[in-house]
C-alpha cells in the first residue's frame, strides 16, 4: 500500500513500462516469425488475418505476467493450441510462472506447453513430425523453465545477501548506540563523583561561614575565595560534561587517577577536613584503570564524610599487595550533617566500578561507632 501510494505522487515508473513495452513487441515479433518463417504449412487467408490479431491480442495479456502468472499461462497455452502467433507469447508466460513461482508450478504448465504444441501439429499436421514437434518443444518449454527458475533463485540470492548486509549495518549501528550509551553512562558516574565533591566542599566552607563567631575580615575573604573557587570548578566540570553528553560521539573525559590522590586530600584539608592518609605499599606503576577507580572510591568517601559527618576525623587507608589494591575510607558517625541532598547512588556507582573491575565494595557502621568503606581491586583491571 505504501509502495502503490508513493507511485501514485511521483507517477507510473516509466522504465518498467518501457520494460513490458518491449516484451509485449517481442513477443508478438516472435509470433510473426513463427507464422510467416517457421511454419511450412499455417493458416492463409482470413485464418491467417484472425490469427495475427488473436496473437497481438496474446502478447498484449502479457501485462498480467506479474498479477495472474499462473492463471495466463494456461490460457496462452490454450490459445497457442491453434494461433500459431502465439505461439511465442505462452513460452513468455511461462517464463513469467517460473520466474515468480516454485518449480513445482511451473513444470505442469511446461507440459501443457508440450501438449499444446502436439495439438497445433495435429491441426497443422503438414509442417514436421510428431517427434520432431514434441522434442522442439518439450526443449523450448525446459528452457524457458529453467531462466525462469534461475532468475528467481539469483534474485532471491541477491535480496538475501542486500538483507544480511542491512541487518549487519542495523546491527553495527546497535552495537555502537550500546557503546555511546555505556560511555555516556560512566561520564555520568564521573560527573555525580566531580561534582558532588565540588559541591560538598562548597557546602562545608558555607557551614562553617554559619557557626563561627568573630571571624576577621580577612578570615571571611579566604573562606569565600574557597567557596568561589570550589563552585567555579564545579561549573567547570558540569559544563565540560554535558558538553560531550549533548555531542554526538562520545567524547572520553579527562579522569585523574592515584597520581592525583595528594591533590584531592590538600583540597579537602584545605575546607577545614581532618584527614590521615596512610599508603602501604608502591602506588607509582598502578595501572591507569585501578588508579582512576581508586581516586573516585576515595573522593567518594570523603565526599560522603563531609555531608554526613561533617567535623568528624577521617582515615584514608590504600595497602597495595602483589595482586590486590586494598581502599579503606573511614569516619566517625556524628549527629549532626550537613544538610547536602544527595542521589543516594554514589556508593552504586562505586561498587559497579568495583564488580566491573573483578573486585568488590562494602560499606556500613562497625560495633566502634564509624562508617567504613572499604574496596578490594585486582591490581589488574582492564575494563574501567
Amino acid at each position: 500500500m505504501i509502495k502503490d501510494a508513493g507511485a501514485a505522487r511521483h507517477g507510473p515508473d516509466w522504465l518498467a513500462v518501457a520494460r513490458t513495452a518491449t516484451l509485449v513487441l517481442l513477443s508478438f515479433a516472435g509470433g510473426l516469425s513463427l507464422l510467416y518463417g517457421v511454419l511450412e504449412a499455417g493458416p492463409g487467408g482470413v485464418a491467417r488475418v484472425l490469427d495475427i490479431a488473436v496473437g497481438a491480442l496474446a502478447s498484449l495479456a502479457l501485462v498480467l505476467r506479474n498479477r495472474a502468472p499462473v492463471v495466463l499461462a494456461v490460457v496462452l497455452a490454450g490459445v497457442a493450441a491453434v494461433v500459431a502467433s502465439a505461439g511465442f507469447a505462452n513460452m513468455l508466460a511461462l517464463y513469467a510462472v517460473a520466474r515468480r513461482r516454485r518449480l513445482r508450478v511451473a513444470l505442469p504448465i511446461a507440459a501443457l506447453n508440450v501438449v499444446s504444441g502436439c495439438v497445433f501439429w495435429l491441426v497443422y499436421s503438414g509442417n514436421s513430425s510428431l517427434s520432431l514437434t514434441i522434442t522442439v518443444n518439450a526443449a523450448m518449454a525446459a528452457a524457458f523453465s529453467a531462466w525462469g527458475a534461475l532468475q528467481q533463485a539469483q534474485h532471491k540470492l541477491v535480496d538475501f545477501y542486500r538483507e544480511r548486509a542491512e541487518r549487519a549495518e542495523q546491527e553495527q549501528e546497535l552495537r555502537a548506540a550500546e557503546v555511546r550509551y555505556a560511555e555516556r553512562a560512566r561520564i555520568a558516574r564521573e560527573m555525580h563523583d566531580a561534582v558532588a565533591h565540588r559541591i560538598s566542599l562548597v557546602s562545608l566552607h558555607a557551614g562553617g561561614l554559619t557557626v563561627a563567631n568573630g571571624l576577621s575580615q580577612d578570615d571571611v575573604r579566604s573562606a569565600g575565595d574557597l567557596i568561589r573557587s570550589a563552585a567555579v570548578q564545579a561549573l567547570q566540570e558540569l559544563r565540560t560534561a554535558l558538553g560531550v553528553l549533548r555531542a554526538d560521539e562520545a567524547v572520553s573525559l579527562e579522569q585523574p587517577g592515584l597520581d592525583r590522590l595528594d591533590d584531592l586530600v590538600d583540597e579537602a584539608r584545605a575546607a577545614g577536613q581532618r584527614i590521615t592518609l596512610t599508603v602501604h605499599g608502591d602506588l607509582r606503576d598502578a595501572p591507569p584503570s585501578i588508579g582512576r577507580a581508586a581516586y573516585r572510591i576515595v573522593q567518594e568517601g570523603l565526599t560522603n564524610a563531609r555531608k554526613h559527618a561533617a567535623g568528624a576525623d577521617v582515615t584514608v587507608l590504600l595497602h597495595h599487595t602483589d595482586d590486590m589494591l586494598r581502599v579503606r575510607v573511614g569516619n566517625r558517625v556524628v549527629a549532626d550533617a550537613l544538610d547536602v541532598p544527595g542521589s543516594r547512588r554514589g556508593l552504586i556507582g562505586l561498587r559497579e566500578r568495583a564488580v566491573l573491575a573483578g573486585g568488590s565494595l562494602s560499606h556500613g557502621r562497625t560495633d566502634t561507632g564509624e562508617f567504613v568503606l572499604n574496596a578490594e581491586l585486582p591490581w589488574e583491571m582492564t575494563q574501567l
